[in-house]
């Protein structure tokens, strides 16, 4: 690539790069697209009162695509663009209160820190990367010779801006994170998380609640629990709509068109002196190949057809799951693996097996038959049609008489676990087929999703004027309601992702009807149906997980009150087997190499055994210690020693990485709380459904 091409290529995407937390302060410099537009798009919303028009949101999502498509070659799939607008939106929400806070602590960055950091002796990696010669290292002459050459003036402006936002950025986020710090607690605690490891023995103490009257709950126990722990069951608003989907299918239309095109096309090939495979590659949905199949590898509606075929021959079109598929059959030949095509009749009884054989010899048919009186009903169903099968998949008492029977010729009845089965071999077959095939889904056509369409706006326009309930019923139209629907709900249950719906669902009232939402499955017409206020769950809908805190809380002390008995009986002895004296389904065990970080093997994650397995005394039993499931008594047989030489060689980079740790964390946190703390407005809904 030349370098003005690499020069040209930097803007004005490379501060993405960035990547991590940062990318949320991509494209700043085009945060005044709507100013430069003069602002004469509708607003889709605002931020703490300053408007995002239309405009401004189409153009960063526009180079947010492109930048995709660069990156992996790709467009967005049309059954992600919601989930990628709500991405955008977000990341343009958070560079706008970014912005404002910018400007709220009055930050600004100079020329010289720009001129610094360009021609410094570490420039930033995200142009630095356009400048990586053959070997992998940075060519930094041919950086020099770009930033100083005056063709590249337009580029370099380009890149001074985005090095403004970064290091803007950057003092943003040195603001934020200037109360972060570590202690010298903290570091020695990581030391001992990764470098000190114990081995214990232990008695585990667990009772079942079930089993136990005394630890059923009371209503008046449930009354209590739950005035004593209200704030545990607030819940946020919430909200439901009822709602009718206007699936978007192929109609019969779009079926009989994809087999009328199909054989429109297998007619010219007659005359036509193209091969197959050219047809392949401009008709089929599927890319071209040539493969080489069993029998069983075939739609079942083509397998018969296929196996009678001449070779050079085409097949269809055929109607299968796949959709339409006109397969060319080149040839067939040999293969090692032997195939059956039967069918059967089975019958628990031996006599009713006998008495249906006797009928069947005597000229019953034989698929009527299995149809009446078959206790196989997959098969039965099917006239007793089992299909095309290989060996190792049948009970060997069929696959025998199955393999070994001849074709057109029913069989006495065999016995198997299952019962006892009259066979009928239909074929046999030891050959393989290289086929080609063209395959075209069915899928509904742009008519077809226009007619949806506007029969959903029909019925959206005549619910306003006549009522939802009431024309979907003279319709039979089916209408579902959702369950309780949160604000940041990521989908509708039975319908999938949409925001739009959910943001119009939170902005409108009770009764109101919803314009047509477009859902991967098809179009929504809906209604908001009932909205819950924020506030306390009542008592008579969390009763069951009150009842079930208050059993657990039960559960909890009494385990410990017998894990109390158990470390009285124990004593001084040291003896952790005397546990059975005192509750024979006491678990005593042992467990090795665990830490204070992570989980415990056998145990998972339970903090107060390893805290108290670190602050034991070695061979010295613990008192009890209530646990996530169970109460332990805990004896530690081996600690590994605390090496102060190797913690004062860790400890300067255990510092360095919890304090990054810290930032990041502090960080993301203050992003969320000042998003929590603005004034957002989206209305989104009005212009994406």
């Amino acid at each position: 690539m030349g370098m003005m091409a690499k020069m040209r290529s930097l803007a004005p995407w490379f501060i993405i790069t960035v990547g991590g937390l940062f990318v949320i302060f991509m494209v700043l410099s085009d945060s005044k697209i709507g100013e430069s537009m003069g602002r004469t798009g509708n607003d889709i919303g605002e931020v703490n009162g300053e408007a995002i028009t239309y405009q401004e949101f189409a153009n960063l999502l526009d180079r947010y695509r492109e930048f995709q498509l660069q990156q992996n070659g790709q467009e967005i799939p049309e059954n992600q663009m919601e989930q990628f607008r709500d991405q955008v939106w977000e990341n343009l929400v958070n560079q706008k209160l970014m912005e404002q806070k910018i400007e709220e602590f009055d930050l600004t960055v100079s020329d010289s820190e720009i001129e610094d950091l360009l021609i410094g002796p570490n420039p930033p990696q995200s142009v630095t990367q356009y400048f990586i010669d053959s070997t992998g290292m940075f060519n930094r002459e041919a950086y020099d010779n770009a930033i100083r050459n005056p063709q590249n003036k337009t580029a370099v402006l380009q890149i001074e801006d985005q090095v403004r936002q970064q290091l803007l950025q950057d003092k943003l986020s040195g603001l934020v994170n200037a109360t972060a710090f570590v202690t010298d607690e903290e570091i020695k605690r990581k030391f001992y998380d990764d470098n000190i490891k114990m081995n214990a023995d232990y008695v585990v103490v667990t009772i079942s609640a079930r089993d136990d009257s005394t630890l059923q709950a009371t209503d008046d126990e449930i009354a209590s629990y739950y005035k004593s722990h209200k704030e545990e069951y607030k819940r946020e608003e919430s909200r439901k709509i009822k709602y009718v989907l206007f699936n978007t299918r192929a109609s019969r239309g779009d079926t009989l068109g994809i087999e009328k095109n199909l054989n429109a096309i297998l007619k010219k090939m007659e005359s036509d002196t193209s091969g197959f495979k050219t047809y392949i590659e401009i008709y089929s949905d599927k890319p071209y190949s040539k493969d080489t199949v069993q029998i069983v590898q075939i739609p079942v509606a083509a397998q018969d057809l296929v196996a009678n075929a001449d070779a050079g021959s085409f097949v269809g079109p055929i109607l299968t799951n796949e959709g339409y598929i006109l397969y060319r059959v080149e040839k067939s030949i040999k293969s090692k693996d032997k195939l059956v095509k039967a069918s059967h009749i089975l019958i628990k009884e031996k006599a009713e097996a006998d008495s249906i054989y006797k009928e069947l010899k005597a000229g019953a048919d034989f698929a009527e038959m299995a149809k009446e009186k078959s206790q196989d009903p997959g098969s039965g169903l099917k006239g007793g049609d089992l299909g095309w099968f290989g060996k190792g998949q049948m009970v060997p008492e069929f696959e025998k008489a199955a393999f070994g029977g001849r074709i057109g010729r029913i069989q006495k009845p065999v016995k198997s676990q299952f019962g006892w089965h009259i066979i009928l071999v239909k074929g046999k077959t030891d050959r393989k087929y290289i086929v080609e095939s063209i395959v075209n889904k069915i899928v509904p056509s742009a008519t077809t999703i226009d007619n949806i369409y506007n029969d959903a706006g029909d019925f959206q326009y005549l619910s306003e004027e006549n009522g939802f309930e009431e024309m979907a019923k003279e319709l039979d139209y089916q209408i579902v309601e959702t369950p309780e629907l949160k604000a940041n709900a990521s989908s509708i249950p039975g319908l999938g992702a949409n925001r739009s719906l959910l943001l119009y669902t939170f902005a409108n009232d009770i009764g109101d009807i919803g314009p047509v939402f477009k859902f991967q499955s098809g179009y929504v017409v809906s209604i908001i149906s009932d909205i819950i206020e924020a506030g306390f769950q009542p008592l008579d809908d969390v009763k069951s997980r009150v009842e079930n805190a208050v059993v657990m809380e039960k559960k909890s002390s009494k385990e410990f009150s017998i894990a109390q008995e158990i470390r009285a009986k124990i004593g001084d002895s040291g003896d952790l087997n005397l546990a059975k004296e005192v509750l024979p389904t006491a678990k005593v065990a042992t467990v090795s190499n665990f830490s204070t970080a992570g989980s415990i093997p056998t145990i998972g994650r339970e903090f107060a055994f390893s805290q108290t397995a670190f602050e034991s005394p070695i061979n010295v039993v613990s008192d009890p210690v209530k646990g996530n499931r169970g109460s332990y008594i805990i004896r530690v047989t081996n600690r590994t020693a605390f090496d102060s030489t190797s913690f004062s060689l860790q400890k300067n980079t255990i510092r360095t990485t919890l304090l990054n740790q810290k930032k990041s964390t502090l960080y993301s946190q203050w992003l969320v709380d000042i998003k929590e703390e603005a004034d957002i407005v989206d209305n989104r809904f009005n212009f994406y459904r």
